[in-house]
This record gives C-alpha cells, structure tokens and sequence, in this order.
C-alpha cells in the first residue's frame, strides 16, 4: 500500500514538508498500518497512458509483513502477481509465462504497497506532503499528494536503513507525484494514484478492507507450472553478454 516508507533505525534522514492541514491526514494513516501484519482487500486498478481509453483490472489483494503480497486478478482476464519479500513473480495464465526480477531491481508500483504492513512513513519517499483539493472517491476523505524526494536521495537512503522493509521504499521508476485517499478519522487508505511522465497514471482502489486475518505462507510463495516460460528481468543478467 504505498508509498508507504519504513522509517531506517540506522539511518536520521530529513523530514518531508509536511503541510499543517494535511498533517492529521498524514499521522492517521501512519497509526492505522503501524502494527498490522496482515491485510486482505478488493482493488480495481486503472491504467491510463492518456493515448487509449483505461484499462481497467479487479481482483483480491493480500499483504502480510515484511514485504510480501499476492495480487489475484479475476477480471476481464486471470493474472497473478506476487511478491516473496525477495522476488517478485508476475504469472499471466493465457500467455503461459511468468516474469520474475528481485524486488529491490522491481520498477513495478505493487512493489512498495507492501508497505502497508510495515511500520508506515511517508516522509523518507515524500520531499513533500499536501492537501488536495481533489474530489475524494468516498465524502469525508481527503487527497494527499505526495511530491517524489527523488531517486537517487532515495536509493542511498534505502542502501543505509537496516531493514527488512527497506528496499521496498524506493521504486525502480520514477514519478511525478503519488495521490491517497485517506479517511482523516481512521487512517484507512482507499485509494492510491501514481502519476508517471508523459502522462501515464495507475490508479488503485481498494474495498471491503480485513486487518490481521489469518493468512498461510503458501499464499506467497510461487511456483512456476510445467512447460511455463521463465523471463528473468534481473538487472545483472540483461547486461550479461
């Protein structure tokens, strides 16, 4: 869940800018997910590259601590995406294929929603941290917008904190700004989008919310079928000769 940032017991980074209206907002939902360790929800994810009409996606999300989550697409097609807190897998049934990179090398913006079970920080990701005046989804939430610290700040920060958590704060692509929908009174995140260059932007909504349920450690390892195709989009081996 996002953008959600471990805060490094190793490392004092800078805090963002946090603006005093958006402050409550800010503290609510790093309390909600401070000390959950598992969650289950329905998402709807949009994705909109300005040039076609959005796709749009469903299904059942899990999180559980430290860094693992499985995706669970049901519609318009079965997909599978899941993360082991080490690698992240991403099945697509029809295509008979799966690809596979370490989660520290993943530019995929599922990646660090994991956070959402780890001890919640938006200030080590944010440079800064606002209050929208974006329509919220749900009456009485409220829009933050989180402005990117930057890459490179990021990654460094990330390479010093000691922690199992850590390396999911900093995603492998950049961003313009991350909008969240946040109830101001409970904390709960419901909706999640990430503005990219060129006018790309992924959207996640999320429902029907269940905190520590009982979650097998089945549901997050993954093993690729008989006759499936493996591409490894490991950094290390796309620049070997």
């Amino acid at each position: 869940m996002l953008l959600i940032v471990v805060a490094g017991r190793a490392a004092t980074p800078a805090l963002a800018t946090t603006e005093p209206q958006a402050a409550t907002a800010v503290h609510a939902l790093e309390a909600h997910y401070r000390n959950i360790k598992t969650l289950k929800a329905i998402f709807l994810q949009r994705y909109s590259d300005g040039r076609e009409g959005p796709q749009v996606q469903s299904g059942t999300v899990y999180f559980s601590r430290p860094g693992r989550m499985r995706w669970e697409y049901e519609a318009p097609a079965q997909q599978l995406f899941i993360s082991d807190g080490k690698t992240v897998w991403f099945f697509v049934p029809a295509d008979r294929t799966v690809t596979r990179a370490p989660i520290k090398e993943s530019a995929d913006w599922r990646t660090p929603l994991a956070l959402l079970t780890g001890k919640a920080k938006l200030s080590e990701l944010c440079s800064r941290i606002d209050l929208t005046n974006a329509t919220p989804g749900t009456v009485g939430d409220v829009v933050l917008r989180c402005l990117p610290r930057g890459e490179k700040s990021a990654s460094k920060l990330a390479a010093k904190q000691d922690d199992p958590d850590a390396i999911l704060t900093t995603p492998g692509q950049p961003f313009d700004r991350v909008l969240l929908e946040v109830n101001p009174s409970t904390g709960e995140l419901a909706d999640v989008r990430v503005i990219e260059p060129g006018g790309i932007e992924i959207d996640y909504r999320f429902g029907n919310w269940i905190e520590n349920p009982p979650l097998a450690d089945s549901l997050f390892r993954f093993e690729p079928p008989p006759g499936v195709a493996i591409v490894d989009e490991s950094k290390d081996l796309r620049a070997a000769p």
